[in-house]
């Protein structure tokens, strides 16, 4: 950690820090959480975890691009400068913790009072109880996703900021990385639809683990190449950053285009995908397109895209590094999550799918 950087975080917790924080994290939940019930948005029919229906407001794209013009007439004009998001880094991420385990409490709570609720505490606190939380008509699991990847947006723009006025420029990597992770976040929103069909929604109940994800993890982890990049020491070369380029394409590429490709099947099962009419297995399974190669090359081209990330920053600490090893581990326990319960769901449907795409994450080797 560069000596400058221990100094800010030190000094950012003060006790007016910490207030300060907590303030400006409550107000920009709030802020999107009012956002999300008053503009307007598309009105699409998904699954419940109960079986059934529900309606779900996606608004997401209109949220992202109103914070992300707010924050940049804000620092246009001299109102606000992002670099304060990070100077209080660290007391930011005591109080995104803080907001967690209250919202976790709050929902076990509301869980647990109600009648057919039985939960232990430790795991009713820990998994949650309910499946799908709603409040003021809004989807709590659906709508987290909003300060969590809005924030880690303008986070990631306050590393920007605070490079620019400390050394009047930015660097070749801190520009790429920005690039990289704004179209990252910008098309998360694009695809907010296909986030109804997702495990997550529509089966993890919602707890600490998952509130913790959104509101500590993903914003305050996701991040650290980007912390790492504000005083850089070593500038990223021209072949460097197109190499690191071009495997953020590619994985952009599999990621999206594999989960695109599932969400028209389930819209569609007519659709042609790579030119061709999808090919099935009993109409149930998709064997078309990515999906007729490998059972999960979307976690393999996430990985892809998060290396990418960490790649920006060169090999001068193994610390940016935590971002892709971690997701990796996280993403290979998760396709075994998914093999077992596929397998539970499809039976021998699942054993046939599998002599069919044969690979896991590593087309040709796993």
């Amino acid at each position: 950690m560069p000596a400058s950087e221990a100094a800010i975080l030190l000094s950012a917790l003060s006790g007016g820090a910490l207030l300060e924080a907590a303030a400006m994290a409550l107000a920009f939940v709030a802020v999107l959480f009012l956002g999300s019930i008053l503009l307007p948005g598309r009105r699409i029919a998904g699954p419940d975890a109960e079986g059934g229906q529900r309606v779900y407001k996606l608004n997401g794209l209109a949220l992202f691009l109103a914070a992300a013009v707010a924050a940049g007439f804000a620092q246009a004009f001299g109102w606000f400068s992002l670099s304060v998001l990070h100077t209080h880094f660290a007391a930011l991420f005591l109080a995104a913790n803080g907001f967690a385990f209250a919202l976790a409490a709050w929902l076990y709570l509301r869980g647990a009072l109600a009648p057919d609720a039985s939960p232990g505490f430790l795991r009713g606190f820990f998994h949650g109880v309910d499946a799908g939380p709603v409040w003021f008509g809004l989807d709590l699991k659906l709508f987290s996703y909003r300060p969590s990847l809005i924030g880690l947006a303008l986070i990631n723009a306050s590393f920007a900021v605070a490079q620019y006025e400390t050394y009047g420029e930015l660097t070749l990597a801190m520009a790429l990385y920005q690039v990289f992770t704004f179209l990252y976040v910008l098309n998360y929103f694009q695809f907010e639809h296909g986030m109804i069909h997702t495990w997550d929604i529509i089966s993890e109940r919602f707890g600490w683990m998952l509130v913790w994800g959104d509101y500590v993890l993903v914003p305050f982890f996701y991040c650290l190449p980007g912390w790492w990049l504000v005083h850089a020491p070593d500038p990223l070369s021209p072949a460097a950053a197109t190499a690191t380029a071009l495997l953020f394409v590619f994985g952009f590429w599999l990621f999206r285009g594999a989960n695109q490709q599932k969400h028209r099947f389930k819209r569609d099962p007519d659709v042609t995908i790579w030119g061709q009419p999808a090919r099935t297995l009993d109409g149930r399974l998709l064997v078309s397109g990515f999906w007729g190669i490998g059972r999960h090359l979307n976690y393999t081209g996430e990985i892809c895209v998060y290396l990418a990330f960490a790649l920006t920053t060169g090999f001068t600490s193994w610390l940016p590094f935590l971002l892709p090893a971690w997701l990796a581990g996280l993403l290979w326990h998760r396709s075994r999550r998914d093999e077992r319960r596929c397998r539970a769901k499809y039976g021998e449907l699942w054993e046939r799918y599998t002599r069919q795409a044969r690979f896991s994450m590593l087309p040709f080797i796993h």
